[in-house]
């Protein structure tokens, strides 16, 4: 009996570890950004803009009009479209701002974007799910102080962050594993990057 839980133990563990080392080796292909950019005969990014594909798993970053790079990334639990609740797990789709940037957090570094923004409040309040008091909240809070107001049915603190303590395995995870609370997230070091260019009011585009 022991000798079959050792079998068994070992060749999960073994299983888990050729994962690894097949994501590792597919990671080795990956361009940095500094050669992405010489490649493009770029010597600075200009008016830089981040479109998200959720069908693709994707982060492409624009300098103008110009892609630069395609990153891979990962999203909320919920494969849903039409996020309306903090608890859903979703993934929000249609067009935002970098409001806040963190660089010590949970997930190493984060960009916070303005969701819910006006568009998301103002769908929700017309179905119902937000009061017209929400509403107004949701719009003085992004009027002042860019980021959206965050305790409302719809919540917030949707950003584009790391992948913090547990980077070595998430990165090199040769397939898909969605587990955010709605975030989009990425390696430790492609998020370092994209910190290294973009700025609050930085476009993004979350797509489907």
């Amino acid at each position: 009996m022991l000798k079959n839980i050792f079998y068994i133990t070992s060749s999960i563990i073994f299983f888990f570890i050729g994962i690894i080392i097949y994501g590792i080796i597919l990671n080795l292909r990956e361009v940095k950004l500094s050669e992405a950019m010489h490649e493009k005969n770029l010597y600075v990014i200009t008016n830089p803009s981040i479109i998200i594909d959720r069908k693709n798993y994707t982060l492409e970053l624009y300098s103008d009009s110009i892609k630069v790079k395609k990153y891979k990334v990962v999203f909320g639990r919920n494969n849903g479209f039409n996020k309306k609740s903090k608890d859903d797990f979703i993934t929000p789709i249609g067009n935002y701002k970098i409001c806040d940037i963190d660089t010590n957090f949970i997930y190493y570094k984060r960009l916070k974007l303005n969701y819910p923004n006006i568009q998301d409040a103002a769908r929700n309040l017309k179905d119902g799910t937000i009061s017209k008091v929400e509403f107004l909240t949701i719009v003085n809070s992004l009027e002042k102080d860019n980021c959206s107001y965050p305790y409302t049915k719809l919540g917030g603190n949707i950003s584009i962050h790391g992948t913090g303590k547990y980077n070595l395995i998430f990165k090199n995870l040769p397939f898909v594993f969605n587990w955010t609370n709605g975030s989009i997230a990425l390696s430790n070091e492609n998020i370092d990057e994209l910190c290294s260019v973009v700025d609050i009011g930085t476009k993004v585009k979350i797509i489907h």
